[in-house]
Parts: structure tokens; C-alpha cells; sequence
């Protein structure tokens, strides 16, 4: 579970620096987001960053960056490569259940297998990788 956490947490640092890049982005070239529509814009523009680099490394090799730090792999229930459409359903999971104060976090102490609400909902579950 300590691993699952120190993952979690360096992907929130990650998470940080694509919002900044993201944010700079949408300045840069719009200026401030000072409606509420630009708003929106840049708030859709900072979530399909975030989403594009998630999907992609779970997709490509199942791990994103502080997950290969902590040697954690997501895979399918059945232990193969996760499907897209799994991978899409754990992300927004996740995003929700976190939102919802962590719940899908908590509800690790309670799984009987030790998994993430969102893993279990989603028919995936992460593995830890042996040296």
C-alpha cells in the first residue's frame, strides 16, 4: 500500500507540472482567461492534457512515470494489458472518487484484495514489479 501512495503522490507533482504547461500554453497564445467561457476553455484544455498522459503511458507500457519508479504496472483483471476503454473507465474513476474525498483510496483498507475503488470498478488492478 505504501508504494500505491508514494506512486499517487508523485503523480500528483506530475499532475502539477502538466497543469502548469497546460496553463502556459493557453496564455501564451490567448492571453488571460478572464470570462467564464475562456475559463472553460482553459479548464478543458488542462483535463485533456492530463488525460492524454495517463492514457498514454497505461496504454503504451501500462505505467506512468512515478508508477515505473515504484515499479507498479496496471493491468487487466485477467492480468493481460489493460483494454482502452478499461484504462478510459479507471481514469475517470479515479478523477471522481478523488474528488469525492479520497474515497477510492480508503476503500483499499476495506477491499479484500487491497484494491482502488476505481481499479475494481474498472476491472483493472495494479501490480508490483520485482527487481
Amino acid at each position: 500500500m505504501a508504494r500505491r501512495l508514494g506512486s499517487l503522490l508523485y503523480d500528483g507533482m506530475t499532475l502539477l507540472a502538466l497543469w502548469l504547461l497546460a496553463s502556459a500554453l493557453y496564455t501564451t497564445l490567448f492571453g488571460q482567461a478572464a470570462s467564464a467561457f475562456e475559463r472553460l476553455l482553459l479548464q478543458a484544455l488542462s483535463l485533456a492534457t492530463i488525460a492524454a498522459y495517463f492514457l498514454w503511458c497505461w496504454q503504451r507500457g501500462g505505467q506512468t512515470l512515478a508508477m515505473k519508479t515504484w515499479r507498479i504496472r496496471v493491468r487487466g483483471i485477467d492480468g493481460n494489458p489493460a483494454p482502452w476503454i478499461a484504462l478510459v473507465l479507471r481514469f475517470v474513476l479515479a478523477g471522481t472518487a478523488i474528488s469525492l474525498g479520497g474515497i477510492g483510496i480508503w476503500w483499499a483498507w476495506l477491499d479484500r484484495d487491497g484494491q482502488f475503488l476505481h481499479d475494481r470498478l474498472a476491472r483493472t488492478r495494479l501490480v508490483l514489479i520485482n527487481r
